[in-house]
């Protein structure tokens, strides 16, 4: 399968839907883990459709197009106006399109950048990843994601000192490089996982939206439970397969 073999089939990919059983699906997954150039193209098109899935369920109807299409829908039915309810479909069926033309970004630049960012990390720390360099030398780890020009200058909060680190990788976001430290809580891991804490950094003009240093916005993301927060130049997003309560042990700044 090449490149643009595995495009085709990736466009089909819904975030949730199983996969497994697909053998192309599998097949193209596999060749993003292992192609730079694919796996820039598929995190773009990710983004795309969680901002699309946002918006649509941001949308709301004008005031009185239910009413409106109710009294249309039963005139249409009275006169038996097969023309009319076609125009209706028709209708409908347009508005849908332009909403989805005009909410499509072409790169994600909005106040719902960080849940798309968010959900797009805590995708990458549940769903398999290969980390670049496996150690417990926080030091290496931070040599070798300045030689890959990665965040490297994080400060971590004091309570992730508690926690082992097992190594690191670079990810990408819009292409943006995206430091993501792995660690280890000493709590027994789930089958076929590596690591049940992770720190993601990437600088701060990456995203939009505002974010408070002094108060980490929490979230529930799939089984972790997540905070985001601003320093400086960076951007930290931390997620532990736990309760808020276990996270904001991590979070602790002494």
């Amino acid at each position: 399968m090449n490149r643009d073999e595995a495009k085709q089939i990736l466009l089909l990919y819904r975030p949730g839907r199983p996969d497994s059983d697909d053998p192309q699906m599998t097949d193209a997954l596999a060749l993003v883990g292992q192609d730079a150039e694919l796996r820039v193209w598929f995190e773009q098109y990710l983004a795309q459709q969680s901002a699309l899935r946002i918006k649509f369920q941001q949308v709301m109807p004008p005031p009185g197009l239910r009413e409106q299409i109710v009294s249309e829908h039963r005139a249409a039915v009275r006169a038996r106006s097969t023309r009319q309810l076609l125009v209706m479909a028709v209708l409908a069926g347009v508005f849908l399109l332009a909403a989805g033309v005009w909410w499509v970004p072409r790169h994600v630049r909005s106040e719902d950048d960080l849940a798309i960012y968010r959900n797009r990390m805590v995708r990458v720390a549940l769903t398999g990843y290969a980390m670049d360099l496996a150690t417990n030398d926080m030091g290496q780890i931070r040599t070798y994601l300045a030689q890959r020009q990665a965040p490297s200058d994080y400060v971590l909060p004091a309570g992730l000192q508690t926690a082992t680190v097992t190594g690191c990788a670079v990810e990408t976001w819009l292409d943006r490089k995206v430091t993501m430290v792995c660690f280890r809580t000493g709590q027994p891991l789930a089958p076929g996982a590596q690591n049940d804490l992770w720190l993601f950094v990437v600088e701060r003009s990456a995203l939009k939206h505002p974010l408070d240093p002094k108060a980490p916005e929490l979230a529930r993301v799939r089984r972790l439970a997540t905070a985001t927060w601003a320093d400086g130049q960076r951007i930290y997003l931390l997620g532990v397969a736990g309760n808020e309560q276990m996270l904001r042990q991590y979070l602790a700044s002494s």
